[in-house]
């Protein structure tokens, strides 16, 4: 393990983490070896990766000495942070930092950053197709992760940046079929009839371990990602045929989804709303076969819903 360079897992019994983790250890001749950071070393994830061959260090992103220390003597990072986890634009540019200081004062070769696009490039804070949130953002939890790409630049820590979409997983969750009164299981979407693209959680980070294997020709570069662009009546399709019975595809608005209430509701109304109304932006660049050079094992919706789905509560 000594030869290998060493990649600090940021999130490494999370989704994304996990996928690169899971990458490299399921690889035994990997140039990589895997430095999983955690907050709880002990947890049963935690042990698993363990078990599997990786180091397993506690490391916190509220804690940035913590991570300077679990980056030490690294080749590279993967970093991803957990918005929805607390909800605050202000805590995630703060583990942003700790990731970039930490990145810069160990001197990474190559950072892998887990971001998504900055909304108001598209739709400035005076456009009032959709509602501005907390004073300065369209969809928050976008367009933190977008401005922090510029921390990374201007660090001059040598990252690329890993544009991501919506998981398939989340048809498991919060977009998961449902039966309606008359009896008809529905997929309600609030996308109209634009396409949606989509991936599995662990190809994000199976894609990343492409990234890096690509050696450094990719730091400064954007790598978007997905495993599908299809519309809500194409999602519905093939969920029908995994399950064999008929679902329909019934979108709701955006003000329907603001109109739920739950906690993030505006800023996940004004996401479908951003997916929908600039698709062809944001399916042009991450188109699955370009995914796919760097990714072979790239699944796309179908194959990824035979293995699970065991997943849904239909």
């Amino acid at each position: 393990m000594s030869d290998k360079k060493i990649i600090a897992v940021v999130g490494a019994t999370g989704s994304q983490g996990g996928g690169l983790a899971h990458a490299i250890l399921d690889d035994p001749d990997s140039e990589f070896a895997v430095r999983a950071l955690t907050r709880n070393p002990s947890s049963a994830a935690a042990q698993a990766l363990a078990a599997r061959g990786a180091e397993v260090v506690a490391a916190d992103l509220d804690d940035p000495d913590s991570v300077r220390k679990a980056f030490d003597g690294a080749y590279g990072a993967f970093a991803v942070t957990a918005f929805w986890e607390y909800n605050s634009v202000e805590r995630e540019q703060a583990h942003v930092r700790a990731v970039v200081d930490a990145a810069k004062a160990t001197g990474l070769q190559h950072v892998i950053w887990s971001t998504l696009p900055d909304t108001r490039l598209h739709v400035p804070l005076e456009d009032d197709r959709m509602p501005t949130l907390h004073g300065k953002y369209k969809v928050p939890h976008f367009d933190s992760k977008g401005e922090s790409d510029q921390v990374f630049l201007d660090a001059g820590v040598p990252t690329t940046f890993l544009s991501t979409t919506m998981y398939f997983d989340s048809f498991t969750t919060f977009a998961h079929p449902v039966r309606a009164e008359d009896g008809t299981l529905v997929l309600t979407l609030p996308m109209s009839d634009s396409p949606l693209p989509s991936v599995a959680a662990e190809d994000i980070g199976r894609t990343a371990l492409g990234i890096l294997t690509a050696g450094t020709k990719l730091v400064g570069e954007t790598v978007g990602v997905s495993g599908e662009i299809a519309t809500g009546e194409e999602y519905a399709a093939k969920l029908s045929e995994i399950f064999g019975e008929k679902i329909e595809y019934r979108p709701m608005s955006p003000a329907d989804v603001r109109a739920l209430g739950f906690p993030g509701a505006d800023d996940t109304a004004n996401m479908f709303q951003y997916y929908a109304e600039f698709s062809d932006y944001f399916t042009r660049s991450r188109l699955p076969e370009n995914v796919r050079a760097l990714n072979p094992r790239l699944q796309d919706f179908s194959t990824w819903l035979r293995d699970n789905r065991d997943k849904f509560r239909i």
